[in-house]
């Protein structure tokens, strides 16, 4: 049954759609942390349709706010007004950090990201921003410009975008140890700045945690220290909250807010929905006052998906998700540490809350992306779904639903636990 539905994918799909595992998973149906193939197989969910999936498959509470809005209003553009855009435009305001206020939506991170960029260049006049090695920020053709890891850049490049180092302190450009380093991955942006830029930016853009880069987690003080030089250069501080926001960092509602600064632009989606597709470009009033010329989003808005957003995210408050997040994320942490203990090919654990990413390596830190991709084919036997990325293709990535417990966390520890005993035995 399946094999039909691999001849329609190499058939009627662009080749540059990639899928997991030798032969790829077919899905019918999914229930909270549950997906089900067409086969009738069942497995365990801890990468929730690349972080997009925050509250579990087919929440009702979301589910059925949806449907609702879906027999009353479907769609009517940025053209005119609807009341569920309104009203989460009004809480986004209230839950954002600093002085975010006013928002523009889109569909897809792609589309935030990129008006994030366009704002900025608005706000200060300026044209250049300072992005990141091993960041990902969509797949429109500036957003893959802005994206430095090679198998994700297709098409065209941009002159105004400088990349700075990572905060990869795994593998620290610089040969560094935090926190010996001085923080000079942190410091080199503006070395970076007066090089290689008219010496006044338009913005930075930086996940919190870098996401398909691997988890990339930069240290306690990285992101003050480069507000300080971004401020210093006319430069507008974007953080991208694709895959970091709504609590999954534990106890905060978006990931910046674990390092103690606030943005001037934020950009958000994947989870902001549960899975409706969104884009968020949310701003401080005198920044966004900057986009005033004449401008629409089609489907941005739609009352269908702002229902959604707007569920999601009373769920997300009325239950403190980010403090399971929390709880959770310590547990889900100590249980990866024992395997850690257990298999020394798991070089790195990084990340916090729920969004963990474990680095498998050789001796010396090699990278071993053939091991991970063995290991994916016994956690598909398993029964468990987990994320891959990283430069090397060698990060496993381990971001369950927000709302997950701990029965789950066992469970998938115990998946894991004999995918590694099988694959390191191979």
């Amino acid at each position: 049954m399946k094999e039909q539905f691999y001849e329609k994918h190499n058939k009627y799909i662009f080749p540059c759609v990639a899928t997991y595992y030798q032969e790829p998973l077919v899905l019918e149906k999914g229930k909270d942390n549950l997906l089900t193939d067409i086969e009738g197989n069942e497995y365990l969910d801890f990468f929730g349709g690349i972080l997009t999936i925050s509250l579990g498959h087919c929440l009702e509470e979301v589910t059925e706010k949806v449907v609702e809005q879906y027999r009353t209003l479907q769609h009517c553009s940025t053209l005119y007004q609807n009341k569920p855009a309104l009203l989460y435009a009004e809480k986004l305001a209230r839950v954002t950090p600093g002085k975010l206020q006013k928002s523009f939506f889109t569909n897809s991170g792609s589309e935030a990201d990129e008006h994030a960029v366009l704002l900025a260049q608005l706000a200060t006049g300026n044209e250049e921003i300072i992005t990141r090695r091993h960041a990902y920020s969509g797949a429109s053709t500036l957003t893959m410009a802005m994206t430095a890891l090679a198998p994700f850049r297709m098409g065209s490049n941009f002159g105004y975008l400088k990349f700075a180092h990572a905060p990869y302190c795994y593998r620290c450009p610089f040969g560094k140890t935090y926190p010996g380093c001085d923080l000079i991955c942190a410091k080199d942006i503006e070395d970076l700045i007066i090089t290689s830029t008219k010496g006044q930016i338009a913005g930075f853009v930086a996940e919190p945690i870098m996401g398909v880069g691997g988890f990339i987690t930069p240290p306690k003080e990285y992101f003050k220290e480069v507000e300080r030089i971004i401020r210093k250069y006319g430069g507008l501080f974007i953080v991208d909250e694709v895959q970091t926001g709504w609590g999954r960092t534990g106890d905060k509602m978006f990931g910046i807010e674990q390092w103690g600064v606030e943005p001037d632009i934020m950009t958000m989606a994947k989870g902001a929905a549960n899975g409706l597709p969104i884009g968020i470009t949310i701003a401080a009033p005198e920044i966004a006052d900057h986009f005033d010329g004449k401008h629409i989003s089609t489907f941005g808005g739609n009352p269908v998906t702002m229902a959604g957003a707007l569920a999601t995210l009373d769920y997300i408050e009325k239950n403190n998700i980010p403090r399971n997040c929390k709880v959770m994320g310590d547990y889900l942490r100590d249980k990866l540490d024992e395997l850690q203990d257990k298999y020394p090919v798991i070089g790195d654990i990084r990340g916090m809350g729920l969004i963990l990413g474990l680095e498998i390596v050789k001796e010396n830190k090699t990278p071993d992306a053939e091991m991970v991709d063995k290991l994916f084919e016994e956690t598909k036997k398993q029964g468990l779904l987990l994320g891959k990325g990283g430069l090397y293709g060698n990060v496993i990535r381990v971001t369950p639903a927000l709302n997950v417990g701990k029965e789950e966390i066992d469970e998938a520890i115990i998946k894991l636990d004999r995918a590694f005993a099988a694959t390191v035995k191979n």
